[in-house]
C-alpha cells in the first residue's frame, strides 16, 4: 500500500512538473506574478479578463531576449561587413566610426551608441536590395560565433524568455519585438529563434527607395538613417505599427523605460518587467555604469510603477538553452 501511494505521488508530481509553463524560472515572485497575470487575463469571467485582440505583448531584443555583451550582435555583424568592404572605401580610414572599426578600437565604437551603429549599418546596406541584405545576414549567422562562449549567436538566446514567449502565445497573446536593433537585420531569423514572424518586428531603419532595375522591382537601402527605435521612439513606433497599447512589455535598459511607461500608464491589468543582469558567473553582471544596456533610471522607476525586476541570478534556473549535440 505504501508503495502504491508513493507511485501516485510520483505520478502527480511528475504531471505538475510537466505542466509547469516556465521550467527554466525558479519559483519566486517574478514567476508567480507572470503566471497569475496570464491566468487572470485569459480566464473567461475573470474581472481582469482581456479580449484576445487586446493581448499585445512587446519585447526588447538585445539584453532581453538574447545576449548583448560584450557588444551588440548587430554591431559584430557591422564590424565584419566594414572590414570586408574597406578596400572599396578608402575614406573610412579617417572617418568615424569606421576608423575605429578598422583600428579595432571597440570602446570608441561602443561609445557611439545606436547612432554610430546605424551609420555603420547604413553604409553596409547602401545600394543593396532588402532581399540581398537578408541573405548576407543569414549567411553571417551560420558561421559567426559569440566571442566568449563560441556558441552561434542564435544559441545565445535566453531560455526563460523563450518559455515566456511560448507561454504567452499558447494563451492567445500576440508577441512583438520592439528593439533598437535593425528591422531588416532581425527579420531573417526571429521566426526560427523566437517564433515571432517578420511582420511583428519593429526596429530601427535606414532610408530606402523603390526602384525598377531591368524589369525587376526592388527596395534599395540608402546610406541614411530613417529611424532609431530607442527611448521615446519606442511608444511612437508601437502606436504607428500596432495601433494598440500593449498590456505586457519587457525590456532591460533605460532605452526601454518609455515603452514600459507607455504599457503600464493606462487603466486595466498591465504587466511590465525589466531583465536585470545580475549573474556574472553564467552571463555578465551589469547595469548602471554599462556602455551597453545601461540600466539606471529605469531601475529606479521600477518600484514606483510596480514593474517586475527579474533578477537573472535568483529568478532563472538556467540562462541559455542546453548545448545540442553536434
Amino acid at each position: 500500500m505504501k508503495l502504491f501511494f508513493l507511485s501516485l505521488l510520483f505520478i502527480f508530481s511528475g504531471n505538475t512538473f510537466a505542466q509547469d509553463p516556465l521550467p527554466a524560472w525558479n519559483d519566486g515572485p517574478s514567476k508567480k506574478a507572470i503566471i497569475r497575470f496570464v491566468q487572470e487575463t485569459t480566464r473567461a469571467g475573470s474581472s481582469q479578463f482581456i479580449s484576445k485582440e487586446e493581448r499585445i505583448a512587446v519585447f526588447d531584443n538585445d539584453g532581453t531576449l538574447w545576449s548583448e555583451q560584450p557588444i551588440y550582435v548587430q554591431l559584430a555583424f557591422a564590424i565584419d561587413r566594414i572590414k570586408t568592404l574597406a578596400p572599396q572605401n578608402p575614406q573610412w580610414k579617417t572617418q568615424q566610426p569606421f576608423k575605429a572599426v578598422l583600428e579595432n578600437d571597440i570602446q570608441t565604437v561602443k561609445a557611439s551608441g545606436h547612432k554610430g551603429l546605424f551609420e555603420l549599418i547604413a553604409e553596409t546596406h547602401a545600394g543593396m536590395s532588402t532581399e540581398a541584405f537578408q541573405v548576407i545576414v543569414s549567411e553571417w549567422l551560420k558561421t559567426a560565433r559569440h566571442p566568449v562562449t563560441n556558441r552561434p549567436y542564435t544559441e545565445m538566446v535566453y531560455q526563460p524568455m523563450l518559455e515566456l514567449l511560448a507561454y504567452l502565445k499558447s494563451n492567445g497573446y500576440t508577441n512583438y519585438i520592439v528593439s533598437g536593433g535593425g528591422t531588416e537585420f532581425m527579420r531573417p531569423w526571429t521566426q526560427k529563434a523566437y517564433g515571432i514572424p517578420p511582420e511583428r518586428i519593429i526596429g530601427s531603419a535606414i532610408k530606402s527607395k523603390f526602384v525598377e532595375v531591368n524589369g525587376q522591382y526592388r527596395i534599395i537601402g540608402l546610406p541614411e538613417l530613417e529611424w532609431i527605435n530607442d527611448g521615446s521612439n519606442k511608444p511612437l513606433a508601437i502606436q504607428h505599427q500596432i495601433g494598440r497599447r500593449p498590456v505586457i512589455a519587457f525590456g532591460n535598459s533605460d532605452g526601454d523605460q518609455d515603452m514600459l511607461l507607455w504599457t503600464t500608464g493606462a487603466p486595466g491589468p498591465r504587466l511590465a518587467g525589466i531583465i536585470h543582469h545580475t549573474d556574472g558567473a553564467r552571463e555578465v553582471a551589469y547595469d548602471r555604469q554599462s556602455a551597453i544596456g545601461k540600466l539606471n533610471t529605469a531601475l529606479d522607476l521600477a518600484p514606483k510603477n510596480n514593474w517586475l525586476v527579474v533578477d537573472m541570478k535568483k529568478d532563472w534556473r538556467s540562462i541559455f538553452p542546453a548545448i545540442r549535440p553536434k
